[in-house]
């Protein structure tokens, strides 16, 4: 008997952003599947519907690999229909599964057990931020979260600084949406005045900022960050 596929199913990154992340393709796919594999079962109900689900969603199998739970996962009962010919569809919370995100350990598992992996379209705010930035976008590096001890944060920023410098390389990150200005001051308080700063927040929301300044410039602009999905990019 053949398999079933895993296919990888973008969400939306923001509210009101449905028309944006969907493609045709999107409808047929999720009205193939009735089982998924999901980090946050409310958002991705809620996707299924906006999406144009016309499955019941009672009639849907979910499973949780949210974040107390992705530990307990039981990968056989997981794959069971998908090794029997039935697909499976993973969603994150938020924008493209496993990247900068646990989905990762899903679509490994599946490579494990020889099962198809099928990633499809759909918005990545590293892509967005990088495509928006001006920046080099054939030599880049996504470094997840910066440290959070103060000095070794300060140093990590040096480290990126002069590596971009001297490669031509941009360099990507992100911070918790509550400590985002916090990382803005130790940039503006580090950069060379002559090294450029991208700030992309809210992206693909009605109010999205993609902003690209040098350090010097960026210290005479306010903006406030404070809970704020961010993307962080430098380029010296």
């Amino acid at each position: 008997m053949q398999q079933g596929k895993l296919y990888l199913i973008p969400v939306p990154l923001s509210e009101g952003a449905e028309p944006l992340s969907y493609t045709l393709v999107h409808h047929d796919i999720i009205n193939k599947i009735d089982e998924y594999v999901v980090e946050n079962e409310k958002t991705a109900r809620k996707f299924l519907k906006a999406a144009g689900l016309t499955i019941p969603q009672s009639q849907l199998t979910i499973h949780d690999y949210g974040k107390h739970a992705r530990d307990k996962m039981d990968y056989n009962k997981v794959f069971a229909h998908v090794m029997k010919g039935k697909d499976l569809g993973l969603m994150s919370e938020a924008g493209c599964p496993a990247v900068a995100d646990p989905g990762s350990d899903v679509v490994m598992e599946a490579h494990r057990r020889g099962i198809q992996v099928i990633p499809m379209v759909g918005p990545s705010s590293i892509l967005l931020a990088l495509m928006g930035s001006g920046f080099n976008g054939q030599k880049f590096t996504f470094h997840g979260y910066l440290p959070i001890d103060k000095g070794d944060r300060s140093k990590k920023i040096k480290d990126l600084e002069n590596q971009s410098l001297r490669e031509k390389v941009t360099q990507i990150f992100i911070e918790t949406p509550f400590r985002n200005n916090q990382l803005l001051t130790e940039l503006l308080r580090i950069g060379k005045p002559s090294t450029k700063l991208c700030i992309a927040a809210n992206l693909t929301a009605k109010d999205e900022i993609i902003l690209t300044k040098t350090i010097a410039e960026w210290k005479s602009t306010t903006i406030d960050l404070h809970k704020i999905p961010a993307i962080f990019l430098l380029f010296a």
